[in-house]
């Protein structure tokens, strides 16, 4: 039997995204994105495919008949709200990184710095030791999500560094991020009003 010369990158993206760190899947997808494309129209997927970034995945063509059938080919996680705070405040710092003078093309922070950039935004809880318990427990879920990759790990827990990956601007574009910003700023614009 003869499989499609894109067989192992099309079953890589079943399982979730591919990156240009990943060399030999991502030669591949780029080599053969027309062919993996025609084969995924049939399918109900399109192939999302940001070379700028370097990152691709599946995406459900047609999400109405998803719901209608019960049936998908793209594994959905439902998130909690401090969970979706979370990932949009990992697109910020993507986003900060992005027009500051980076010398490197990957954004990579210790767990100690996100957790002190989320600290800003979360409200600390009665308990210092809960707070900084949830906000690494939410550190942890990006990491499960696939938004944050453990690049390096240190003597201690906070002494990880991570690597934020680009395929968080799918997850939270520019839109979702720049309300956001307006939904901060209403905040901080009421919290001077009432003192």
């Amino acid at each position: 039997m003869n499989t499609h010369p894109f067989t192992p990158v099309f079953i890589r993206l079943l399982r979730g995204p591919v990156e240009y760190l990943d060399k030999s899947p991502w030669e591949m997808l780029l080599r053969y994105r027309k062919e993996l494309t025609s084969f995924l129209l049939p399918l109900g997927l399109s192939l999302v495919l940001d070379e700028h970034d370097g990152y691709a995945y599946l995406k459900q063509s047609m999400p109405d008949e998803e719901e209608k059938s019960g049936f998908s080919w793209v594994q959905r996680r439902p998130l909690s709200y401090e969970e979706s705070i979370m990932l949009v405040l990992l697109r910020e710092m993507m986003s900060e990184f992005e027009v500051g003078e980076a010398v490197s093309r990957e954004l990579l922070r210790r767990r100690r710095e996100i957790r002190d950039y989320a600290e800003l935004f979360f409200r600390e809880k009665a308990s210092r030791v809960r707070f900084v318990r949830e906000i690494d427990r939410l550190i942890d879920r990006a990491e499960e999500l696939g938004f944050l990759e453990l690049t390096e790990k240190g003597d201690v827990p906070d002494e990880h560094r991570y690597r934020v990956r680009k395929i968080i601007k799918a997850k939270v574009d520019d839109e979702v991020l720049e309300a956001f910003r307006l939904q901060l700023e209403a905040h901080a614009a009421q919290r001077i009003q009432h003192g």
